[in-house]
């Protein structure tokens, strides 16, 4: 069992396979070290992924907006995956739309949905999220963007957000993990649609609002 002890929610095979990621978590030397690979690859065994805050947070919003369809850059070992799943479910269905370019991983987040019991409500895509995003099938109520991230050039999150952003319902929400400097800024621009605030939540998460 999930040992939070107001999680909203209420399903134990889910908060056990939460748990258990969230017991597993290994903070290894991650992708932002100065002596670590940039490869993604190189972490096939490991979890990058949010923080149970931020998936209840997830999951409230997405049971208050009626969602029913999702996206989230990137999937890794599914723990995103599973608090939107579950929501989805417990909205009477849907579908999160995921995309992980490791195919270690594919197969992990693939394993944990089935062990929640929420395997039908969830496709992930294998590849560049660049790629694997481009077509989302037709509007999303929420997306997360918790990619991976660079030394040099424009950030995932910000070729991410630009390819989704057309692409989220007004009214729907977008969160980020990372604070990448350029997607700030293209989120806090009034002239792209949105307006946003940092949450306290593990060292600030962005939360924004589709509002054009």
């Amino acid at each position: 069992m999930n040992d939070r002890p107001h999680s909203p929610i209420q399903d134990p095979r889910v908060n056990a396979v939460i748990a258990r990621l969230q017991g597993a978590r290994q903070r290894p030397a991650g992708p932002r070290g100065a002596f670590d690979s940039r490869d993604p690859h190189a972490y096939a065994e490991q979890g990058f992924s949010i923080h149970p805050e931020q998936g209840e947070l997830i999951y409230l919003l997405c049971r208050g907006l009626r969602a029913t369809r999702v996206a989230e850059f990137a999937t890794s070992v599914g723990m995103s995956t599973l608090y939107f799943a579950a929501a989805l479910r417990d909205n009477g269905g849907g579908t999160v739309i995921g995309s992980e370019i490791v195919p270690a991983k594919v197969e992990t987040a693939k394993r944990n949905l089935a062990e929640a019991g929420l395997a039908d409500y969830a496709e992930i895509r294998e590849g560049d999220a660049r790629q694997t995003l481009r077509d989302l099938g037709g509007p999303v109520d929420f997306i997360l963007i918790d990619g991976w991230p660079r030394e040099e050039g424009p950030s995932l999150a910000r070729e991410v957000i630009e390819i989704v952003a057309p692409q989220l319902l007004v009214g729907g929400y977008v969160m980020n993990d990372n604070a990448e400097p350029d997607y700030l800024a293209f989120i806090r621009d009034p002239q792209n649609g949105f307006v946003s605030m940092t949450l306290p939540i593990k060292r600030g998460t962005e939360l924004s609002l589709k509002v054009r």
